[in-house]
Formats: C-alpha cells, sequence, structure tokens
C-alpha cells in the first residue's frame, strides 16, 4: 500500500509540475529574470504549494502517526555547514543557468528532450560524484537516530 501511495502521490506532484509549466525551462529563466520579460508563475506555484504545505503540516502534527507508517520523520538537524552551503549554492546555480530542478527535470524526462537527457544524466552523476568526494553521511545519521530512540 506504502508503494501505491509513494506512485500516487508523485503522479500528483508530476501532473501538477505539468500543468504549471514548470517542466518548461523558459518558465524558470523568465521567473528568474528580473529586469527583463519576468513571468511571475513560479512565484504562484510557489505561493499555492507552501499553503498547501502550510495546512497538511497542521493537519498531520496533532496525528500520533501517519496513516502508512509507525512514526514521522522530521529532520531534526538545525546546523548549517559548509556541505549544505556547497549544496545549496550548487543547485541554485544549476536551477538558474538550465532552468530545471531536480522534480521538474525527472517530469520532462517524458518529453524525450536530449537537453533534458543530458541534465539528468548530469544531476545522477554529480549523486555518484558527491558521495565518492563526501563520504555519505548515512552511517552517523543512523548512529544519531538510534541513539536518539
Amino acid at each position: 500500500m506504502r508503494l501505491v501511495s509513494f506512485f500516487a502521490l508523485g503522479a500528483l506532484f508530476a501532473i501538477g509540475l505539468g500543468i504549471s509549466g514548470m517542466t518548461q525551462p523558459a518558465k524558470v529563466v523568465g521567473f528568474l529574470d528580473l529586469f527583463g520579460a519576468w513571468d511571475p508563475a513560479l512565484m504562484f506555484v510557489m505561493g499555492g504549494a507552501v499553503m498547501v504545505n502550510f495546512v497538511g503540516y497542521r493537519l498531520a502534527v496533532g496525528r500520533p502517526h501517519p496513516l502508512l507508517a509507525a512514526r514521522f520523520d522530521v529532520p531534526t538537524r538545525r546546523d548549517i555547514d559548509w556541505q549544505l552551503l556547497l549544496g545549496a549554492t550548487l543547485f541554485g546555480a544549476g536551477w538558474g543557468l538550465a532552468g530545471f530542478c531536480p522534480g521538474p527535470a525527472l517530469v520532462a524526462l517524458a518529453s524525450g528532450s536530449v537537453d533534458v537527457m543530458v541534465f539528468v544524466g548530469a544531476m545522477f552523476a554529480g549523486f555518484v560524484l558527491k558521495d565518492l568526494v563526501i563520504k555519505p553521511a548515512a552511517p552517523k545519521l543512523q548512529a544519531g537516530l538510534a541513539a536518539s530512540r
């Protein structure tokens, strides 16, 4: 049942990205072009997403556990380190230069565009390269989770 819900939520997300036009790099670049032909559509998409998340979070926070899990997985880290800053900088630069962020790029793969395939390939290469250069934090994170239980 969890896999079905994951698929359904992913499909809903993909449909929303497609309807909003966020799979089109021109929309994203238009939003970033503050002094040219500025397109505010992304601002409204983000605002709608924030409102839905705000309401959903408020409804969920009072529940003892999610419908399909034993507990909530809410991030507990609050620190800002060099890895977070570097990752955010690279993410923002890639988003601004290519006009894609990961979610819309994966949805746009269905278009068959070579540009999208190159972007997604580079994105996954970046995931692998990051883990080769900076060892994954999973063992440290798992130890912290085990200690907090």
